[in-house]
């Protein structure tokens, strides 16, 4: 056996000789970020290692580490394997994150109860929220809420789904291990809090995206990750809680809210639902931004939608400097002549970048001609010693980077440029599409409302600013917060609402974008910053 002794800590953690040292970390809970899940190509799960034996460093390990970083004994954890004793530095701390948990809501006709209580969750691949309802009353008694504890197995859908193809013999129950006793926490959270009993938990409603969904049902979600993208389920599910291992009353029961297809779930579905969008006559598009951009589009009493990868460095992921929204995370930016001024949540020092500040920063690079519509750095040498830009941008060999903050060292790379290009033309070329399809054009939309965690935090200067959302939509937006779990809330409190909501997934038609004739050159075109 090895053994990993924690500095500071005085934790000792023991596993096989030869265990890759993520692994270990990991396993024992001891908190690792590491958004590629251990895939050795983000370079996030940095340790310093003290004395003891790990194995050789390797070629593309040396790439992502600086020559300092290597000198001072840092190493990627997901690269390295323990032999013998080895003491260990972390250089991560978990912080408190940001997360939304309030959302529009419409009248609605409402069940009669005459007590108990029920819990709504909404399950996000970043973040869970769960409220406790007063039946009776309607009013909510308590909300908790906490980032998804599968981001062990991978920040991103589909990295949780590769893990379930390498580990094919645990990986569906350990995913769903996770999200349940997430739960049974939060419903021990919420209970507390508000002074009631979680054997007067009636009924429990969830909203999700189809892969939580199936992860939370302990159902296989590796179609969702193959062609042709088949969901084991769409249709709404209806079951005993206790039969996955939620603990409320014995007779609780659970109702998962219907889907559309992979990539459009059940949190998208209850938006549409929430912002009535089966009753519109006008054209209203509905978009959830994130790693996946979920887009509704409601066009003449019809309901198209698409979903897009926009990839994770909207969520501050695939960032050199990239973080999640969390206490020290800058999330605004602002390029003057006299410098650069930085808002970073809980007011603290900064320590890295948020996906509203990526967004922000990369928008004032445009505005300020640093970068250009192509997404191309300026060239330094093009710029006068005296232009307020010049000391603004470095050179690292043949690269030009834009220094955001001198102490500590934040960057922003033209890799980091290119990653928010390739989210903005997923997202834009989705919006194109679906509207192509309807015939109808940018002008002709009344209203496009942004719902979910990310997208409240996006003012509408970084979304047009950026052209994830085209220019002529800036006064037509509606910002509708947690839209997904106010949907679940509806159903809790109305048997209406759920045949509705059923009925309306069913009439979502969904539109496979990679399908849609000319389909390259529009991501292409949508890929060009505004001018």
């Amino acid at each position: 056996m090895a053994k990993i002794k924690i500095g500071d800590t005085g934790r000792d953690i023991e596993c096989q000789e030869g265990t890759n040292l993520l692994e270990a970390l990991v396993g024992a809970g001891v908190f690792v970020d590491n958004p590629c899940n251990g895939k050795g190509i983000c370079g996030k799960c940095k340790i310093r290692v003290l004395s003891g034996g790990v194995s050789e460093m390797t070629a593309s390990e040396e790439r992502l580490l600086k020559p300092e970083e290597i000198e001072s004994g840092i190493r990627l954890s997901c690269m390295a394997e323990v032999y013998g004793t080895v003491e260990v530095e972390l250089l991560q701390k978990e912080r408190k994150h940001e997360v939304l948990t309030k959302g529009y809501l419409t009248e609605f006709e409402r069940d009669l109860f005459d007590g108990g209580y029920g819990i709504v969750i909404d399950i996000g691949t970043t973040t869970v929220v769960t409220a406790l309802i007063d039946l009776k009353t309607g009013e909510e008694a308590a909300n908790a809420s906490m980032i998804n504890a599968q981001k062990r197995y991978g920040l991103d859908v589909l990295t949780r789904i590769t893990y379930e193809y390498e580990h094919p013999e645990s990986g569906v129950r350990e995913l769903q291990e996770a999200i349940v006793n997430s739960i049974n926490a939060m419903i021990e959270e919420v209970c507390q809090e508000a002074g009631a009993d979680r054997r007067d938990i009636r009924e429990i409603d969830v909203a999700a995206n189809c892969t939580m969904m199936h992860m939370l049902l302990g159902v296989d979600a590796r179609s969702i990750g193959k062609s042709p993208y088949k969901p084991e389920f769409t249709k709404a599910r209806k079951l005993s809680a206790k039969e996955i291992g939620i603990e409320a009353a014995g007779d609780t029961k659970l109702y998962c809210l219907p889907q559309v297809s992979a990539y459009i779930g059940a949190d998208i579905v209850a938006g549409a639902y929430v912002c009535e969008l089966q009753k519109e006559r006008g054209n209203v598009l509905f978009i959830d931004i994130g790693t996946n951009g979920e887009i509704v589009l409601a066009a003449e009493g019809k309901l198209l939608c698409c979903s897009c990868a926009a990839g994770p460095a909207l969520e501050g992921m695939n960032i050199s400097s990239g973080m999640r929204a969390a206490e020290g995370a800058i999330e605004d930016v602002e390029i003057t002549e006299q410098g650069i001024r930085l808002t970073v949540i809980g007011g603290q020092e900064p320590v890295g970048l948020c996906g509203s500040g990526i967004l922000a920063v990369v928008k004032e690079l445009l505005r300020t001609g640093i970068v250009k519509k192509t997404g191309v750095f300026v060239k330094k040498e093009k710029l006068s010693e005296q232009d307020y830009r010049y000391p603004m941008i470095r050179m690292n060999g043949t690269k030009r980077e834009f220094i955001l903050c001198e102490e500590p060292t934040l960057l922003v790379t033209q890799s980091d440029v290119r990653q928010v290009q390739l989210a903005k033309g997923a997202i834009l070329s989705g919006f194109t599409a679906l509207l192509k399809k309807a015939g109808i054009s940018m002008e002709d939309l009344d209203e496009v409302m942004i719902a979910g965690q990310f997208g409240a935090h996006l003012p509408a200067e970084s979304l047009v600013g950026t052209g994830i959302l085209p220019r002529e939509v800036e006064g037509k937006l509606v910002y509708v917060g947690n839209s997904s779990k106010t949907g679940a809330y509806m159903a809790l409190m109305s048997g209406k609402v759920k045949r509705e909501i059923e009925l309306l997934a069913e009439k979502m038609e969904y539109m496979e974008l990679a399908e849609t004739e000319n389909y390259e050159r529009i991501f292409t075109d949508s890929m060009i910053f505004p001018g």
